[in-house]
Formats: C-alpha cells, structure tokens, sequence
C-alpha cells in the first residue's frame, strides 16, 4: 500500500495525552521563571580606601548542561552614615567555570581558587592578585585527590602571614594489582600500561550518601610561595579529617593546626545531615614551621602524632579562635551523638588557649551555650546552626555572630563568648528568615526572604545606646542579583503567609513539657482568598524527622503556590528549632506521633475555614514521604493526590541497604534503639520495623501517588519506594506512577531532576486536585 503523502497520528511522550502535553507545556514555562532565580551562596569582604569591597557568589541551575552555574559578583560599599549606605554593584558578574572553592586571604589581597580534576589530572590552585594570577600550581594524583568541597569535611585555611595553605583533599588512590594476558604482574605501580588492565583491590568503606567514590580526607598543606605540597604526618587511617584552621602562632613555639576528627575503626555510617557521629578537636605539629626546620637540624626526635583536645564531650565541630588567640571556640552535637538522634540541639564551648608550651588533652571545656531543653515562650530555644563563619567576631572580641533556627525562623543571633548572653539581633518582629553572609567590620550582610518573598539583601548597623545596651538597625540592599521576571512578581505580590501555634492533641502524663507545647505550621495562600471557597491545598512535610522547613524562600514551593494552590508546611514534634525535650519526644513514636500532628494541624486549618477537605494532597519526601505514604494508609479518605520523594516505606528492608540502619532504630526504638543496633537484624526487630511502616497500611490507600525516586539513593534505597509502589499497583484501583532518575542520590537536586521533578508534581496535583 502506498503510504506516500499520509500523515501519521501524533505521538506523545510516555505517559502523557493532548490536554496533558498542554498542561506540561503552561507550567514549565512558569517554571522556568522560578528555575532562574538566582540563589547567593556567600559573600566576603575586605577593607579598602574610601569604604570596602564585598564579593558575591552566586549560583544559577544551568538546565542544559544538568549543573549549577557559579558567578562573582563584586561591589564597592561606602557606609555614608548611620541610616545610608551604598552598594556600587559591578555592571556584570563574572562566571567561575569548574570552580570548587575561593578562599580569600586574612588581609583580603589574595583568593586561592581552587579547581578539582576530572579523572585522573592534577588538582589545579591559583593565587589571584587584585589585578592577575599571581602563581598557580599544579597538584598531581600521586599526591592527592580532589580537594574536598562538600561543606562538611571541607576546610581551607591561610596562615597568619599567607604563605601557607593547609586544606583537606582526598588522599591518593591506592596501588591496585595489575593484571596481563599472562596473569597477575609483579612490582605493581599506579601508572597504565598497554596490555594490562588494574583489579579491583581491597574495598573499602566511605561515608555513605554523596559520598561514593570518595576517598579517605586527609590533611595538606601547600607552600604558597614555592608550590610544595606536604601530608600532615601522624594521622591515622582510622581517622577522618576535616574544617582544619591553624592555631594562633607564638614566638618560638611549633606551629599547630586545629581540625575535627571523625573516627571509623569499623563500619562508617553515613554522614551527610547526621551530626550524630563521634567527633572531635586535635591538635597537630605543622609542616613548613621554622622550629621544625630548626629542631630537624639538630636531630631533635619529633612528636606528630595528634592531641585529642576534647576528650570529655562526644562531639566538637566548626573550631574557631577568638581574635586574642586565647580562646577555641567550638559546636557541638553530644545530643545527637549521645541520643542518637541525627540531628538535635546543639550547644557552644570554648577552651582556654592562652599556654606556653604544646596543647594539652587535659583542657578544661566550659559551656558556652548549653543545651535547652525546654524553652519559655518567645525566648531563646536552643542553638541549631549548621554553618559558622571563618571569622564571626565584633571588633570587641568577644562577640560572635551566628545564624541560628528559631521555631519555622531562621535568625540572626549575637553570643558574648565571655558572659554566655545570648542577643536576637535580626528583628524580633520579623516572620521572615534571616541568614548571614559576612561581617563588614561591626556590620552584618545578611540575606532575608519569606515564602512569598524573593531573598533581599539587608545591612546591620550596630547602635550603641546611652544605657550601654545595643541595638541594630537594618537597611534595604538594592541589588541585582535577585531579580525576577514580572510574571513571578506579580504572583508572588498576590500570595502571603503566615506562621500558625498548632495546640497538641491528647496530651498525657508521660510527655514532657517541651513536648506538650504547641508546635507550628506555615500556611501560605492568596491574600484575596474568600472564605467561602478554598484553594486547593498541598500539606508539605520535611525530611529528617529532625529537620524544619523555615520560613525562608524556597523556588519550587512558590512555584506550587502561585499555581494556585494554598501550602501547609507542617513542623510536626521532633523538627530543630523548638527545644530539645521536643525534638527527642518524637523517636520511638514515629508513624503515630508526627502522623497525629500533621492531622491535627491538618484540622486546624479546616476548623478555621482555610481549606476544603475535598481539596487536600500531600507532598513529602524521605521522613517527608514516610509521612506522605503514612497519611494516605492511615487516613485513605483525606487526600486527593500524594507525591512522595524517595520515601521511607518499609523500614525493614530499609535497615539492611541503607547507609544509615542506625537511623532505623533509633526512630523505631527510641531511647533503646542503641542498645538494640545490630547489624545482624533479628526477626523480632524486622517485625517492628515493619510495624512501623507505612506499608502496614497499604492495603488501605485509595490516593492517586506520584513516586519520585533516585536510582543512586543510598540513604533510603530506591527499592523501599519501588516496593510500595509495586504494593499498590498489584492492589489494584490506585492510579500509580514512578519516575526514576537514573544518576540522582537522595535530594534529587540535580537541575534536571529538579525541574522535571517539581513539573509532574505540578501537573499531577492540578489533575485530581483542581
């Protein structure tokens, strides 16, 4: 049959029809205007004639290339008076290509930029001048791997003088035997050689998620004006290393580096968002000190190996000196480490620095900032960073400026290191979140935003009163790097929020007071919403448990909200930010406890006239999912769509293939879950777990769900997801659908990923929640 001049059936992509394909096609456009808004990263800045210079790094997702790009953008600020100053933006940022990190010098006259390799090249550092590359030089992998850049084990640090460099970077691969066609070849060495080919070799443990393929951090440190690179000697494999800075230098007296340790004599668990595992403080002889070359000319014996310098606390993290020099400062975690918990509240420390002679491990630690536990209404709850500047000082000395959670807030806050006092200095009045940047002096820059609101940046100004209290004042920043499309302004000026007291449901005697208080929720919709019809709403549930979505500007929320849709952001009982008795209410309770408060927040909103119960879907992902997946089964009359992101469905095949089965029974058992770990799972143990899960209901669930799931998920294994899915599909009367993202880990933040990700829910929720 002749088929010339025949026009086929337009085919569409898999799992789409015509009005669908229209719907992808409106959103993703309005997508894409959220996508493009750039996010700041950081900011420093450096003293100069006439005012100072600040330099902005920013990121931007690059949706072709699936990668961020990262610019410069530099300004000239001049503080003309108390309520004015200025910003002199730069009329076009410049791109950073391939860069890992800039770290400028204390004096602010250099940046070392450093650019990791791809494969097997050398890692590349530049010295940059003001106005060219000074030096570069080029590191190869005979000596070390990647410098490390994950913000965790990641720590550069220039020395008083900046003509050394000590940094943490990937130790060298290992020699691994070589293979012929006539089998296994003697004097092994790391170079390829035709006609052979390298085995595998021993393996060897990593730490966990977005760690694969990471080797052992360890410490360097690279002559700045001759380019030799040198490893710290005296560190055991058994140590992991990182956020190295150096100890205050003395007169005749070894030079000493101060950096965490994690050791892992066994197993290591994963470590990204678990600041439960063991760390601590040492302190260890520098290469490169002029007393080392002194005493190594008269043959004097050497101790490397390093001190311990926080022997008597379970956690010690984020190392800091005062300006004197007489002080360490450092975070810590015991509470996670100690309850096993990943995440908990933290507390604030110091050590006394002011000896003659070598650190000792016997130095008293004195609190700081302790643990709250419960704290009174409107006050201080408790301290919860997760950054630190690499210097956070006033000009006094004794001031440290931090950014810290407070409830669904993040804030600015001011700790006097001598006292304890503790100052909220972003406005108390303010629902937004505030992060800092940079200090300008006895200034701070800082970056503010809300659901609803593009991030601004604002400018503290430190007031001192007659009666010797403190103010700070706070100055809008006009800038250019925020900037969005009319379209996204016109959505977003039509929307608001605000932070809701959810009052907890069937309080009893066994709880504490921290976990009876209220906890809270960020309900975002339109502010021209008429009380008797709702928008449709989306409850969205973090991760963790132990974590908070804050009130700070998140794209692809805003994204869902200006489709039309009101958000309910639950910060159920175990979030960060609300006490410590309230985040350890939450770990043995879980798929009951944090299920009962998304449902009873879920009734507030509804009691108050805010929603329509036919109108309801859920979103979550990891803890997030748990809950999503929980809500669906235990509640299967309640929501008309659900969107679970790599869920946690079935703790019990979760236990035996994630990176964290610690994490398994510490949610599950609670104050037990120590004491229970095994890595050989019993039945018993199993058959909670599974008690615990959402699949126990699935049988129940009668809610359209979208899964999205990272095929390189180590933290909660695709396969969890994919069961409950299958579960469902093999139900029956569940309209179910799975993306996968072949390369994606657990955050699925790749840019494509994320884009795609977040479309599908979109049009998914506009499809049976109109």
């Amino acid at each position: 049959m002749d088929c010339v001049g025949a026009s086929s059936p337009k085919e569409f992509p898999l799992g789409l029809d015509a009005s669908l394909e229209e719907e992808y096609f409106s959103q993703s456009s309005l997508l894409q205007d959220f996508t493009s808004i750039p996010t700041i990263d950081k900011a420093w800045t450096f003293t100069s004639d006439g005012g100072s210079q600040g330099m902005f790094s920013i990121s931007q997702p690059n949706l072709l290339a699936n990668k961020k790009r990262r610019y410069i953008l530099p300004c000239h600020i001049s503080k003309e008076s108390t309520n004015a100053v200025s910003f002199q933006w730069a009329a076009f940022p410049i791109e950073m290509s391939n860069v890992a990190m800039m770290i400028p010098s204390p004096s602010g006259s250099k940046l070392l930029v450093v650019r990791n390799p791809e494969n097997d090249s050398p890692t590349k550092f530049e010295i940059w001048g003001p106005s060219l590359v000074e030096k570069e030089f080029y590191v190869p992998a005979s000596v070390h791997g990647s410098v490390y850049s994950d913000g965790w084990f990641e720590g550069i640090s220039w020395n008083s003088d900046e003509t050394l460099i000590a940094y943490v970077a990937e130790e060298p691969a290992p020699s691994k035997p070589t293979f012929t066609t006539f089998g296994y070849k003697k004097d092994n060495s790391t170079d390829k050689e035709c006609g052979s080919w390298k085995g595998q070799g021993d393996w060897e443990e990593e730490w966990g998620e977005t760690y694969a393929g990471k080797r052992q951090p360890a410490l360097f440190i690279i002559d700045v004006n001759s380019g030799v690179v040198r490893p710290v000697e005296g560190i055991g494999k058994s140590l992991s290393v990182g956020q190295v800075v150096w100890a205050p230098s003395r007169e005749g007296l070894e030079q000493y580096l101060v950096f965490v340790g994690w050791p892992s004599d066994n197993r290591k668990l994963g470590i990204k968002y678990c600041y439960n595992r063991p760390c601590a403080l040492y302190a260890v002889k520098a290469p490169f000190s002029k007393v080392e070359v002194h005493q190594s000319g008269t043959n004097a014996a050497k101790d490397v190996s390093p001190i311990k310098l926080t022997r008597s606390i379970s956690s010690a993290f984020f190392p800091r000196f005062s300006p004197d020099g007489k002080l360490l400062i450092f975070l810590s975690a015991r509470s996670s480490v100690d309850s096993w918990a990943h995440s908990a509240t933290d507390s604030l420390h110091k050590i006394d620095w002011s000896f003659s002679g070598k650190p000792t491990p016997d130095a008293k630690i004195v609190d700081v900032v302790p643990i709250v536990m419960c704290p009174e209404d409107g006050c201080f709850p408790g301290l919860y960073c997760f950054s630190v500047l690499s210097r956070p000082w006033l000009s006094d000395g004794y001031t440290m400026i931090l950014s810290s959670i407070w409830g669904s807030t993040q804030v600015i806050i001011s700790v006097n290191v001598i006292s304890g006092n503790i100052s909220r200095i972003s406005p108390g009045d303010s629902n937004f979140s505030w992060n800092m940047l940079a200090l300008d002096g006895d200034n701070i820059i800082a970056v503010c935003s809300s659901p609803v609101d593009v991030p601004a940046i604002k400018y503290g100004s430190l007031a001192r009163k007659a009666s010797a209290e403190t103010s700070w004042s706070w100055l809008d920043i006009s800038s250019p790097i925020s900037r969005c499309s009319e379209k996204v302004i016109s959505l977003l000026s039509s929307r608001q929020f605000s932070i809701m007291k959810i009052p907890v449901r069937d309080i009893s005697e066994n709880l504490t007071k921290g976990a009876s208080k209220p906890y809270e929720a960020i309900f975002v919709s339109s502010k021209t919403q008429s009380r008797n019809v709702c928008d449709p709403l989306i409850v969205v549930l973090h991760g963790g448990p132990h974590s908070v979505s804050l009130s700070s500007f998140s794209k692809s929320l805003a994204f869902l909200s200006s489709l039309g849709y009101s958000l309910l952001i639950v910060n159920y009982r175990g979030s960060l930010g609300f006490g410590e008795e309230a985040v350890q209410s939450l770990p043995g309770k879980i798929g009951s406890q944090d299920v009962n408060d998304v449902l009873a927040a879920l009734d507030h909103v509804v009691e108050k006239g805010l929603a329509d119960l036919s109108k309801i879907s859920v979103l979550g992902g990891s803890h997030g999912g748990f809950l999503t997946t929980h809500l669906i089964g235990q509640a299967p009359d309640k929501f008309a769509a659900a969107v679970a992101r790599n869920p946690v469905c079935n703790l019990a095949l979760m236990v035996g293939t994630s990176d964290i089965p610690d994490w398994c029974y510490a949610e599950t058992f609670g104050e037990n879950g120590k004491t229970n770990f095994t890595e050989a799972t019993s039945s018993e143990h199993l058959d909670a777990f599974y008690r615990k899960s959402p699949i126990l209901h699935v049988s129940k669930v009668r809610t359209p769900t979208l899964f999205l799931l990272g095929a390189k998920d180590l933290r909660v294994p695709m396969s969890t997801g994919l069961q409950y899915a299958r579960a469902l599909k093999e139900k029956g009367g569940v309209e179910v659908k799975v993306i996968m993202f072949p390369e994606d880990t657990h955050a699925l933040d790749r840019p494509q990923s994320d884009f795609e990700s977040f479309l599908n829910i979109g049009v998914w929720f506009k499809k049976y929640c109109k």
